[in-house]
Formats: structure tokens, sequence, C-alpha cells
């Protein structure tokens, strides 16, 4: 077995480093979060020459040492941390060739380290465009180095980065500058009372809220050999730095890069006018989100019927092929649709991060992040919260995981509470079997009443999204400084190879993350409602039976009084039965209890429910329908499912917490179970008293 070496990959934001991680690793990648915080981890293995093996780390994007944000403390941590698996044996610094001046202050500070440092030159394709030249052998000198210019798009410079990386033990581990001249004094009583340890990694063990080695902060403030500054004076000394390491960049890049400025084109300055504009941008935005998500439902109808029929005739095949029993019905009834409930999500899911990819790779998503904080920023969020709330309404697991690139922790914690009230697709079956019922399926000025319906429901969700934010942002006293700074890359194509790794990894995260938990509540509700205490429940058919004895009934309708009656005796409609008085004054019944209970496991599992309640043994709507329309309410007499309430149940599952999988996902990205169960208490009882109200009023 070859050798294994850790690389970590590392650059500014919109650098192009995603593109290089994914030209190194492929699909040989695996994602995650960094130990006890929710920032994302990126690792993957790429085959070297020789029989050599990279295990490369995708470190977040950060601008410099000096660290901001959580992301940007996870790579100072690292590189600080000789002890932790993953510290490098070469780093790679990814910089875009546009904007090489900026990118090189964080190669500067990771040299003075003193660990290997490779420096990657990206998006060289454009440099005969923008008319800029790079003497290699000059910037290797200066910057006592190895270099390779790379085109992620052109797939140019990879065996030479890889060659590189083989022989990372030939780069010098020199600093770029010496940065002890900008306080000399103070540096040399620091490198007398710490001898023994680099004297970078001590300064930024000063300036940072970080340890390593056997030294930390404390021992820095009560060694009595050394006496370090105040907070006022360590920033003036920081700025400092960031002056004489770029006075030593511009002198490198004086001689080392030369820019024919006559060449450069001016057509990102005249879409920014139009896209970033006060009216047009929201107009554009508006209209590409409106195309993206008919496309995504038109697009995604097709494979999820497959999914349907298909798991749906495996059913039907299970249950005709293996012996009767338990473990068939099982297998038949719980794991199957189990399975399916998680597979037929993929689609819209593959979709939507597919149109999202191609949005961001192609640059004009920043711009949206720009022209969204001028609103977002007044309700206590960011700019960059309207991803994730827009993402809200296909799924909102994949959203509340969007939400990483968001700095402010409290924007985000906002963002991630709120994220639940804009209507995600689950909520689609409910609304349309509801709206069917109780609104007429009529047309005035040219507008369907259940049409027009369906869309206020989703301005409700995402009003009410806002104005929690709103309030939230007044009641949470969590201290975050926010300093919105977005880089508007420059515009391009996507590359294929990107978009489809990315799409790839958000479905499979989905599949494996959500899925185990969809799946195990599935089988719970399965076992729940195919058993039952009691002779009521192991005496259905004979009971069932002698109650129809002087009655004539065919033996399809006899099954189905059968089964709706194991059911209401069943643990699950014990449940229901029980919760009865709590949503009687709803306006419903005991099945829609059930229906209620067992849709926290996914809001779409209702309709199911309820299909299964009524004895229905198709799945054809209207069937589902008619069987519902019949239905009486026992307490108040007349149809149950009335204008009144319908509304009550629309709006109940417009504003509860109706989905166990979210609420897992808040939990991991929060790091907490005190958010989740706080969003789930306040947004059922929120929907319990609006659903109440509603149908008092309208009854």
């Amino acid at each position: 077995m070859g050798k294994q070496i850790n690389v970590a990959l590392m650059g500014n934001p919109n650098t192009g480093k995603t593109s290089v991680f994914n030209q190194l690793t492929g699909l040989n990648q695996q994602v995650g979060n960094y130990p006890g915080i929710t920032v994302e981890k990126k690792e993957g293995i790429c085959k070297l020459p020789r029989g050599l093996k990279a295990h490369i780390l995708d470190l977040p994007g950060t601008y410099s040492l000096n660290a901001s944000s959580i992301d940007e403390n996870v790579v100072i941590e690292l590189l600080l941390n000789k002890n932790d698996k993953d510290f490098p044996d070469v780093a790679i610094v990814v910089t875009d060739v546009e904007n090489l001046k900026r990118n090189l202050l964080l190669f500067t500070q990771i040299k003075d380290l003193e660990i290997p440092t490779i420096l990657v030159i990206n998006m060289a394709d454009r440099m005969k465009r923008k008319g800029i030249e790079i003497d290699i052998e000059h910037l290797e000198e200066k910057l006592k180095t190895r270099i390779a210019l790379v085109s992620s798009r052109k797939n140019t410079g990879i065996e030479e980065l890889k060659e590189l990386i083989t022989n990372y033990r030939q780069i010098s581990t020199e600093p770029c500058i010496n940065a002890s001249v900008m306080d000399p004094d103070y540096f040399g009583r620091l490198r007398k009372a710490f001898p023994n340890q680099s004297l970078y990694k001590l300064w930024l063990v000063i300036t940072q809220d970080v340890n390593f080695g056997n030294v930390n902060r404390q021992a820095l403030t009560t060694n009595p050999g050394f006496q370090t500054k105040g907070e006022n004076d360590l920033k003036r000394l920081q700025q400092k730095e960031t002056i004489l390491r770029y006075q030593f960049i511009n002198g490198v890049l004086k001689a080392g890069m030369k820019v024919d400025i006559s060449t450069a084109t001016d057509i990102r300055l005249r879409l920014d006018r139009i896209l970033t504009h006060r009216v047009w941008g929201y107009l554009i935005f508006f209209a590409i989100m409106l195309l993206i998500f008919q496309a995504i439902y038109n697009w995604s109808t097709y494979p999820m019927d497959f999914i349907d029929v298909t798991f749906a005739s495996f059913s039907e095949w299970t249950k005709n092929t293996l012996p009767p029993g338990p473990f068939t019905s099982l297998v038949a009834e719980g794991i199957i649709p189990g399975l399916s409930g998680i597979i037929i999500f993929i689609p819209q899911i593959a979709f939507l991060f597919l149109f999202i990819s191609i949005l961001e790779e192609s640059g004009y998503m920043s711009r949206v992040v720009f022209l969204m904080d001028r609103i977002m920023r007044r309700f206590g969020l960011s700019g960059k919260s309207i991803v994730p709330l827009v993402s809200g309404t296909a799924c909102a697991i994949p959203a509340v995981m969007a939400t990483r690139n968001i700095e402010n922790w409290k924007e985000r914690l906002i963002t991630i509470l709120v994220i639940p009230f804009t209507t995600c697709s689950a909520r689609l079956p409910v609304y349309l079997i509801i709206i069917a019922l109780v609104i007429p399926n009529e047309t005035y000025f040219g507008l369907n009443l259940q049409g027009l319906t369906l869309m206020l429901l989703y301005l409700l969700g995402f009003g009410i999204a806002i104005f929690s934010a709103w309030l939230l942002n007044q009641v949470l006293k969590i201290r975050s400084k926010s300093y919105f700074v977005i880089e508007m890359p420059n515009y391009k194509l996507p590359l294929l190879k990107n978009v489809g790794i990315n799409v790839i990894e958000k479905t499979k995260s989905f599949v494996l993350g959500a899925g185990k938990i969809i799946m195990a509540i599935s089988i719970i509700l399965w076992v729940l409602a195919s058993y039952g205490p009691g002779e009521e429940f192991s005496n259905a058919e004979e009971i069932v039976v002698s109650q129809n004895e002087n009655i004539d009934i065919s033996e399809n309708d006899l099954e189905e009084e059968i089964a709706a009656h194991k059911l209401k005796y069943s643990y699950i409609g014990i449940v229901g039965r029980a919760i009865e008085p709590a949503v009687t004054p709803l306006g419903y019944d005991w099945k829609i209890g059930i229906a209620i209970v067992s849709s926290f496991a996914a809001r779409e599992v209702f309709v199911g429910t309820l299909a299964t309640i009524y004895s229905v043994g198709s799945d054809e709507e209207e069937t589902i329908k008619n069987r519902m329309a019949g239905e009486i309410n026992p307490v108040l007499g007349g149809p149950l499912f009335t204008f009144a309430s319908g509304i009550s149940l629309l709006l109940f599952y417009a504003f509860a917490m109706q989905c166990m999988s979210t609420l897992a996902v808040v939990k991991k990205e929060t790091n907490t179970w005190k958010w989740p169960v706080l969003q789930l208490i306040i947004m059922s009882t929120f929907a319990y008293v609006v659903a109440l109200i509603a149908f008092q009023v309208l009854r």
C-alpha cells in the first residue's frame, strides 16, 4: 500500500478552489462537518505519481489568517495544530489570475508558518483575453515556492500540480518576508520568551482566539519575560502587517506580472447595471425563479411518477410473491413505502441543486445576494438568506443546509428558524387535496379560484417567514457584528463537471441524512398501524363479520371494514382518538388526528394516511377526494370537510412544524436540541391557534 500525505487546499472565495478540488479528487469525496461545529468539511483522495496518494482537505474560503468568521477560524486552528490528524504535509493556495494581488496576502501568511506551500494560479485560460502576462520563474524566485498555472475549465495544469504535490519536500519552507520588522522590539521580546517556537505562529496565537502546541493565550499573557500589547495596539500592528505584505506583493508583481488594460472587457459592468438595478434587478430575479420552479415541478413530475409507480408495483409484487405474514407486511407496507418516501424526492432536490449550481457557477448568485441584502437586512436577515428561503420551496432540509454560507451567526440562526414557514413541495399533496374539496373550481376574471388559493398559501408562508425574522431579530439577544461584504466574480459559463459533482454530493447528503430518519419513522408508523392491544384489535374480523351478518355486503367491502376497524383500535388509532378532543375544536375528527400525528414523519404522509384510513385501495386522487367528501363530522353533523374545516387544515399545515427530518437537520446545523424544540413548540402552537380561530370564525 502506497504512502498517503495530507494536503490542505486553501484560497479566497471565488478563486475556483472547488474546481481544482474536483479536478484532483473527482467523485472520491466525502462531505461532513468538523467535529463540534457546523462548518462543512470536504475531503477527497487523489492518486499521485509513483504510487503516492494525497488526502486532500478543501478548507473553507478565507481572505487571510486574521479570522473574522467560524470558517476562517477552522483554517487557522488546523494550520497551528501539528497534532491534528489532518495537519498538512503540504499546503496549496489557489489564486485567481485576475485578482492575484489580493489573493497573495493569504499565501504570504501561510508561507510564514513554514509549511511547504504550492501556489496555484487558476483561470489561466483568461490571460490572453485579459491581456495578462506572468513571469513564472520570477514569481517562484521571489515567493520562494513552486507555481502551477492551471485552467480547471480547459483541464490544463492539473498533472503538473500533481507532480509538484508528489515532490513537495523540494519546496522551500522559508518565509516570504520577515514580519517582525514591523515592531522589532516587541517581536524580539516574544522570541526571547519562547525561543523554541515559530515567531509567526506565536503572533497568530496572540491576535486570534486559538491555541497551538504547548503555548496558549494564557501562557503568553502570564509569562514574566513577556508583556503583550493591548487590543487596540494589536489591531494597529495587524494593519501594519497587512500594509507590509502588500508592499512586498506589489514589488513582486511589478516585475512578475504585466496587464494590458486596453484589451480588458467591460461586459461585466454593463450586465451588472441591469442585474443589480433597483427595479429591473428584482424583476429579472423573480422571473428567473419563476422559470426555475416551473421547470422543477414540470420536469420532476415524470421521474417522480415513474418512481411512485415502480415502488407501488414492487410493493404489490412483494405481497404476491413472498409468503403471507408479518415479515412480508413489514417489507411491502413499511420498508418499500419508506424507501419510496426517500427516493421520490430525489428528482426535485437534484433539479433544485442543478439550477442553484448553474446560477452560482455563472456568477449570477452573488448579484442576487447583493440585490436582496437591501431588503433582507431590514428584517434581521442577510442578502445571503434569500438562497435558503427560495430553496425552501422545494425542501426545507437542503435549504437549512444552504445557510452555511451566512457568516453572521444571528442572521444564520434566524434564517434556519424561519425556513420551515416557506411552502415546501411536501405540502403540495395536502394543499391540492384539501383545496379540491373546499374551494370551488371556478374562474373569475381569468383567475382560477383553486389556483389563486394555492398561490396565496405560498405568499402567506413567505410573508410569515419574513415577519417571524423581524420578530426574532427584536427578541434574540445575540450580539453579532454584521459586515456585508460580497465579491462579484466574473460571469462565466458553468463547468458541467462542477455542477454534476455538486448535484450528486448534495443529493447523496439528503438521501443518507434525511433518508435514514424517514425510513425509521416509516417502519415505526407501520408497526403502530399494524398492531394494537386488546380484543377489539385481535378479534376485529369476528366483530365486523357479526356486525354485518344480516347485511348484504361484498367481500371487498367487508375486508375494507375489517381494515378500518383494525386501524381504529391499533396503537396509532388509539393515539388518534386520544387527541380527538384537542382537534375537534379545529373541525377535525380522530381520523384527521391520526393523519396529523403520522405526518410528523413528513408532511406528504398526511394524504397517504387518509387514503389508508378511508380504506381506499387506489392512489387516485379523485377516489380519495370522493371518500373524504362523503365523511360526516361526528360532533357537528354534516360534511366533515367544509370551507371552515378545510381552511383551518390548510392554515395548520402552512404554519406547523410537520417534519421530523427538518427538526433533525436544524439540530445538526445548530449543534443543540434547544432551537429545534423551540421551533416545534412555537410553530405548532401558532398553527393550532390560527387554525382554531379560522374554524370558529368561518363555521
